[in-house]
């Protein structure tokens, strides 16, 4: 596979007849792995972004973070020695818990999806939000990426940072 090409791969197991075309989602993984400040584009990328139920989500949430509950997003970063260099990984999203999302925080829910995505992908390519700063710069880059695809700024003065915030909270039990 050459340098910059990519192998982007959608599965829907859910079923959710609400997600974009496959086409569409690629094209958010794909500009997620651009060019941002201080990084080159991403070389080759292997990713399956895979759509999942509830049931998964809160079974792989489980087994690989001992959590129980469907979080909206979870990242799979690997490296495999006889790989080339590069961005691989899976992501898993649960369209359930995006919808639910999307309306508690008055957004669409392709908008919301399209953060989610390249949220994960930011995930692959190492950025990480445990830390402020890291969460700070995290979150200016989704606003850059989210904002080109023409669907808005995910962090808005609408919608507060840590409400909108793609996290693992439990939902409320109330």
């Amino acid at each position: 596979m050459p340098p910059t090409a990519h192998r982007i791969v959608v599965q829907n197991p859910s079923r959710s007849t609400r997600l974009p075309p496959a086409a569409r989602i690629v094209r958010w993984v794909r500009h997620a792995l651009g060019p941002v400040p201080g990084r080159r584009a991403a070389p080759g990328a292997e990713i399956t972004v895979r759509f999942v139920s509830r049931t998964e989500a809160i079974a792989l949430n489980g087994r690989f973070r001992g959590r129980d509950y469907a979080p909206n997003v979870l990242s799979f970063p690997y490296a495999i020695d006889a790989m080339p260099a590069g961005v691989h990984g899976d992501i898993a999203i649960c369209p359930a818990i995006v919808s639910r999302e999307a309306r508690a925080q008055g957004k669409s829910f392709e908008a919301h999806l399209a953060h989610l995505v390249v949220h994960g992908v930011l995930h692959l390519r190492g950025y990480d939000h445990l830390e402020d700063r890291e969460a700070a710069r995290m979150e200016r880059l989704e606003s850059r990426l989210v904002a080109a695809l023409g669907l808005g700024d995910p962090w808005d003065a609408e919608h507060p940072r840590h409400a909108t915030m793609p996290v693992d909270i439990p939902p409320s039990t109330a």
